[in-house]
């Protein structure tokens, strides 16, 4: 499987649970992937054209969830390997014209948006569904080695709004105009990486992370030598079991600072608890984030 693939598997695995969330995610889903169709008499449809399986199977799970009713199709791509690709076939009648219009692809007049309007990625939570929509929509990820991520958009103005989507929460995508389309695209692990996380993407963010620390260790494998490599491992067996606790909370309804120390544990998920400590404002004692963190655990064992 290639590492696309399991990158689009992760996140074909998170069902967010505000509507708000789920309606970005369609959103981002039309923007990228999506094709407008005008049948007989006036009717409109839009087609959802996909590479990937998990990528079908989680827009017609969260179609159904929205009340949507859609036909899945395949057909082999017009290439060299012949490759599957899917089709997600809706009919736009009143009822899935009203989601549409909630997620921000139609207009109130019924026409296709080129972009959604600000309320429909005015929280940070949905900032986060937007692009991971987008990439299930039209991602792209080589790596780990020379990391290359690349969303793919229908027009340029389409690619300069997940760079703005991206910039909002603190992460940088340059954009490029190609032929045919437009790409927004990260260069680097360390960007990729925290792109994923916000994406919830957090345990390929930590291959990228961990594969980076390792390539590092190797160089200077002398003076680090295997002492260094064990410590980097827990560190990140401990960021993914911290991620995974955090996972399971309502982030934005917990106090303050438990809340403070969770988004820079998902937006960071590399760091130690030492760098996390000195991120919070004010900063604070690498022992008050490990048990800031120690209560996390606890609320997410007992939701």
């Amino acid at each position: 499987m290639s590492f696309s693939e399991d990158l689009r598997d992760e996140l074909a695995s998170i069902a967010p649970r505000r509507r708000c969330c789920r309606l970005a995610e369609l959103s981002a889903l039309c923007h990228t992937a999506g094709a407008w169709h005008l049948r007989g008499r006036g009717e409109l449809a839009v087609h959802l054209d996909l590479g990937s399986g998990h990528a079908a199977r989680r827009a017609f799970s969260l179609l159904r969830e929205l009340g949507v009713e859609t036909q899945i199709r395949t057909y082999p791509r017009n290439a060299f390997d012949k490759a599957t690709r899917y089709q997600l076939h809706i009919a736009v009648d009143a009822r899935v014209r009203e989601v549409l219009q909630e997620a921000g692809v139609l207009s109130d007049r019924g026409a296709p948006l080129e972009r959604p309007p600000k309320r429909v990625v005015g929280r940070s939570c949905c900032r986060g569904a937007y692009l991971r929509g987008a990439l299930l929509g039209g991602g792209s990820l080589s790596g780990p080695r020379s990391p290359h991520l690349e969303l793919r958009a229908t027009s340029l103005e389409g690619a300069a709004l997940l760079a703005e989507i991206a910039d909002r929460e603190g992460l940088r995508l340059r954009t490029l105009e190609r032929r045919t389309h437009a790409i927004a695209y990260a260069k680097g692990g360390e960007e990729i990486a925290d792109l994923l996380a916000v994406a919830g993407a957090g345990e390929t963010a930590l291959r990228l992370d961990e594969h980076a620390v390792v390539a590092g260790t190797r160089a200077h494998a002398n003076r680090l030598a295997n002492a260094d490599e064990a410590n980097v491992k827990r560190t990140v067996q401990a960021a993914r079991r911290q991620l995974q606790a955090i996972e399971q909370l309502d982030v934005d309804s917990l106090p303050r600072k438990l809340r403070e120390v969770a988004t820079l544990r998902v937006k960071h998920p590399s760091l130690s608890l030492g760098e996390l400590a000195v991120k919070c404002r004010p900063p604070i004692t690498k022992a008050a984030a490990h048990h800031r963190m120690a209560v996390l655990k606890q609320l997410a064992d007992g939701a």
